[in-house]
């Protein structure tokens, strides 16, 4: 396995470039790698993670079996439905405008990409396992639609196994003409495993539409990084959810961009934070000369239920023509006195009325997934950490590889 100190810069990657990589070379040269006075990392943390001297972990491709499932271990596809096109390319549709430097490095430090290809209306769960320890591990996904398909993927992650490893992946997701796709990204993190960064792309041809949840728990650090491209009349909807515990610092940075004329989108943040854990949300609509007839909003609610808990809202605007609907908008408070003095006089303790609050609060986004199965699983995965489960269930699955409780304090 090849060492890496990304401290060092560019000089440490020279070995990577090839003809596909050339413009992400090019590009990462230019943004340069990120620092603690980067803006969007500068609430992150990115130097402790750059200090390190890292190990790059590459597992061997193998054949791919069929399941229920597309399961990718450690950046490689071990299992697959029938019906669902998998393979490895080096070709790549790069985005050459992206805002994110690691975007960039994931491709570089990706020899191959995954394919997947979507040439009819699907439903598909595809599940990340991490299973190496102090690693980097990078990979990237690549999804191209065909026009006039419906198509929903859930993604989940596993890794109580990867202690401190850092995990550098993310997809760029085509959705061409009259397409419709619904992605949802469900992720508990537990203190002592892999820190993630994901930096994904979505372009929308004309007239398709893209749904993209996020739901981000759990008592570790991660980031997750988005640019979505908005063609004439296309429509973007971003929702994300995050409940962060401990010291945790997790959150969005994304960028929106209204390429064409009368898209639409609609970006939602809802954030819970607790302990002395950070929320990022730092949030981009960007307008262009040719997006007359865009409608656009943005906002950001965050709820802190201690002190200690911190929460780093940012949302933007950058708007180039008149003809155009926009707004954004950031909140961040405690929960409702009166609300909660409402419960309480019902007779409902107040650990319960606080309880009854978060999860009402929290569920606006949950309900908004379309595939009631999907939406099933993920008021399971909040529920459990909220309540303090999670232990348990890693515990079960996991073989005891955390002893660190994320529920709520008593």
């Amino acid at each position: 396995m090849q060492i890496l100190t990304l401290k060092e810069g560019l000089e440490t990657l020279q070995s990577f470039q090839t003809k596909e990589t050339a413009t992400a070379f090019s590009r990462l040269a230019e943004l340069t790698l990120p620092t603690k006075k980067t803006e969007g990392y500068r609430y992150f943390d990115i130097d402790t993670l750059f200090s390190k001297k890292w190990q790059l972990y590459r597992a061997k491709k193998v054949e791919i079996s069929v399941s229920d499932i597309v399961e990718i271990v450690d950046g490689i596809v071990v299992s697959a439905p029938k019906e669902v096109l998998v393979s490895y390319s080096t070709k790549r549709d790069i985005d050459t405008e992206h805002f994110d430097a690691l975007y960039y490095l994931g491709h570089i430090l990706s020899p191959e990409v995954i394919q997947l290809d979507c040439k009819s209306d699907a439903k598909i769960k595809i599940v990340h396992r991490f299973t190496q320890a102090s690693v980097l591990l990078a990979y990237r996904l690549q999804i191209q639609t065909s026009p006039n398909i419906s198509l929903h993927i859930a993604e989940s992650f596993e890794g109580c196994d990867a202690k401190d490893t850092f995990v550098l992946y993310g997809y760029d997701l085509h959705v061409q003409r009259d397409a419709r796709v619904e992605m949802i990204k469900d992720e508990t993190l537990i203190e002592g495993s892999y820190t993630p960064i994901y930096s994904n792309f979505i372009e929308l041809e004309a007239q398709s539409v893209a749904n993209i949840f996020s739901f981000d728990f759990g008592n570790a650090d991660g980031l997750q990084l988005l640019k979505a491209k908005l063609e004439e009349n296309s429509t973007f909807n971003a929702k994300h959810l995050l409940y962060a515990q401990g010291n945790g610092k997790r959150g969005t940075i994304s960028h929106i961009v209204h390429t064409q004329k009368n898209a639409k989108s609609f970006q939602m943040a809802k954030n819970i934070l607790q302990d002395k854990a950070k929320g990022i949300f730092d949030a981009l609509i960007k307008i262009e000369k040719e997006g007359g007839g865009t409608k656009a909003y943005q906002n950001s609610q965050a709820v802190l239920l201690n002190d200690g808990a911190y929460m780093v809202s940012k949302p933007q605007l950058e708007i180039y023509i008149d003809d155009v609907e926009a707004s954004h908008g950031s909140s961040i408070g405690e929960l409702d006195e009166e609300q909660l003095f409402y419960l309480r006089s019902r007779g409902i303790p107040l650990q319960e009325a606080k309880k009854i609050l978060i999860l009402a609060f929290a569920n606006e986004i949950i309900d908004a997934i379309e595939e009631k199965e999907i939406q099933e699983s993920v008021h399971i995965s909040f529920e459990n950490v909220y309540y303090g489960q999670s232990q348990l269930e890693c515990m079960l699955s996991c073989h005891n590889c955390s002893d660190t409780i994320i529920g709520e304090q008593s």
